[in-house]
């Protein structure tokens, strides 16, 4: 009988999408790089790479009948939820746009060619917005990794900030990603906007209490009719 092969996709524009990897370093400090959260964690990336087989095989990638290749999502808000989860933590999101044979998935694709178009870097560990990024001190073969930080937790590592990856990058934008948290500027302003009323209320009703004690006093010391 002749075996079933399903049809191998093709689009003859590339498809956008997001995802998640930890940012690298050359070993010296002359390229910029990704490696892989999960299968693909034990190799760096270049901006524009295609896909090989985590498993070593010669075939291309992607296989229908192995895992290899690239993945992504279609909505960054699948993106930025899996940074949550403690195994993608201090992972960058990527955005990006797929070309080549490509799988689709329930909710993205498995693809074979890929060029990273925007980098978005979200928190450091301790919560604020990372600013910078730091060496780790460990990573792959000639490759270091990454560590979004901030300023006050970067101490005395090594950084690399923001512009610098960027260039490393040849060029590719590096930003700051934190949707739904209130810049401190706005944060400022909406303070004196409603510490004005407030301590207004305030000084009124210690007003109205020094009234009152002056009140019980004068009562206290007015001299006494015989």
């Amino acid at each position: 009988m002749p075996r079933f092969r399903a049809p191998k996709e093709r689009s003859a524009e590339p498809l956008p999408g997001f995802k998640l990897a930890h940012p690298m370093i050359s070993v010296d400090g002359t390229s910029g790089g990704f490696s892989g959260v999960s299968l693909g964690r034990t190799r760096a990336y270049r901006v524009i790479a295609d896909a090989e087989c985590a498993q070593g095989a010669s075939h291309r990638s992607p296989a229908r009948w192995c895992d290899c290749g690239f993945y992504c999502l279609h909505a960054i808000a699948d993106a930025r939820a899996l940074t949550c989860d403690p195994d993608y933590r201090y992972a960058v999101l990527l955005e990006i746009v797929a070309s080549g044979r490509y799988i689709r998935y329930e909710r993205g694709l498995r693809y074979e060619r890929q060029r990273v178009t925007k980098v978005r870097v979200g928190r450091c560990g301790c919560g604020q917005q990372a600013q910078l990024l730091a060496d780790m001190g460990e990573g792959l073969v000639g490759w270091r990794r990454l560590l979004p930080v901030c300023t006050s937790c970067a101490g005395r590592r090594r950084i690399v900030s923001f512009e610098a990856f960027s260039r490393l990058l040849a060029g590719t934008p590096v930003v700051a990603d934190e949707p739904g948290i209130v810049p401190d500027a706005e944060l400022a302003d909406t303070d004196e906007a409603t510490l004005v009323p407030l301590l207004t209320a305030e000084v009124a009703l210690l007003q109205a209490r020094l009234d009152a004690v002056q009140r019980e006093l004068a009562r206290l010391t007015e001299p006494r009719k015989n």
